[in-house]
């Protein structure tokens, strides 16, 4: 079993405390993209095209036709980076109509005219709330902000655990997650963070960021791959790999959900996100079929024949932030190419927010 490890003690044992901030030229940082025109937007505008209504509804068309809240969250976000004011008022206008609670969060699943699970989503939470405040800043639109930073505080009143007297906060996988503990790595989002605490000024994103730090440097640790979930546990919050909350006693698996991981850390807020991210690069430049399985063990063993883009484009950001250029552009390609040979709602909007990614970072060759 995977050491069980103090998210309290690795905060000052692997020196996360602080704000250590690059000295290099601005990184990846998905609001500062202009996609219109070039692979970016053409990637946005196939995701838009294939899977977004008129009205402003992302459909799921290879799950059913259904609609999530991750799904509009993917839209909203490929919207402010585009710049697209008509595209992210549909969708927002959609999403809040259909989707928002009172208390600000949002309804995990709706479908055929009504919401069947209103069980919110931390991270279509937090990917809404971000877009928000992006959008508010692009498109000089105060009332954006407010909206954004409205689901935000509820992100932190209602997501988030507290451990070892309160001094330790985690974010936890939604509101059903906080009684015992259910982490889902992939929701560390160090830019999120940032973007939402200058607009708020609350300082328990600080926190977050931290924590997540140290959460993600626990999993990562003896060269393992991050779980898709894990738990936070005990008085000090130690952290452990799972199955998913469903499956108890299930191996803990690097898949579809966990993949999404090294795009977040790419994003360059500070030198912490980007090392790790490098980190992870060394195990993913030696997986089977580059990242693109849909399941791996935790020590790299492939366990599943299927594929979905959303590997290949995690692989490509980790790329990217070790100065592997050339790697990074490869990986992309195939991600791109595979999501035109079998499109899926997921793989589409991965694909487009790599673009997305990309056309803000260097573009020369391998460091």
């Amino acid at each position: 079993m995977a050491a069980v490890v103090v998210l309290a003690l690795v905060l000052v044992g692997v020196g996360l405390l602080g704000n250590a901030r690059s000295t290099s030229e601005p990184g990846l940082r998905l609001e500062a993209v202009h996609a219109s025109g070039g692979a970016a937007g053409a990637a946005i505008d196939a995701f838009f095209d294939r899977y977004v209504q008129d009205d402003g509804r992302v459909v799921r068309h290879d799950q059913g036709g259904d609609t999530v809240s991750e799904g509009q969250a993917y839209a909203l976000l490929l919207a402010v980076a585009e710049g697209d004011r008509a595209r992210f008022d549909r969708v927002w206008r959609w999403t809040r109509t259909n989707l928002q609670r009172p208390d600000g969060l949002l309804s995990w699943k709706w479908r055929e005219g009504r919401v069947i699970d209103d069980s919110p989503a931390t991270d279509a939470d937090l990917d809404s709330a971000r877009a928000l405040v992006l959008a508010g800043r692009r498109f000089h639109t105060p009332a954006l902000t407010a909206a954004g930073s409205r689901i935000a505080r509820a992100v932190l009143d209602q997501e988030t655990r507290a451990f070892g007297t309160d001094k330790l906060l985690v974010l936890v996988a939604g509101p059903w997650a906080r009684k015992d503990g259910v982490v889902n790595p992939s929701y560390v989002s160090p830019c999120t963070y940032e973007d939402l605490d200058a607009a708020s000024g609350d300082g328990r994103w600080r926190r977050l960021r931290d924590s997540g730090y140290a959460m993600v440097d626990a999993f990562l640790a003896d060269g393992r791959l991050p779980p898709d979930w894990g738990r936070a546990e005990g008085a000090e919050g130690a952290v452990r790999p799972s199955g998913p909350p469903d499956q108890p006693g299930a191996e803990p698996r690097y898949g579809a959900d966990a993949s999404r991981l090294a795009f977040r850390l790419s994003e360059a807020c500070d030198t912490r996100g980007p090392a790790l991210a490098t980190r992870l690069w060394k195990r993913l430049e030696d997986l089977d079929g580059g990242g693109a399985a849909l399941a791996y063990g935790l020590d790299g063993r492939r366990l599943d024949e299927g594929q979905n883009p959303v590997g290949l484009v995690a692989a490509a950001a980790a790329a990217l932030a070790a100065g592997r250029h050339h790697q990074a552009r490869r990986l992309l390609a195939e991600a791109t190419d595979l999501d035109r040979r079998y499109p899926t709602y997921y793989g589409s909007a991965w694909v487009a927010l790599g673009h997305t990614m990309f056309a803000s970072g260097p573009h020369g060759g391998d460091g």
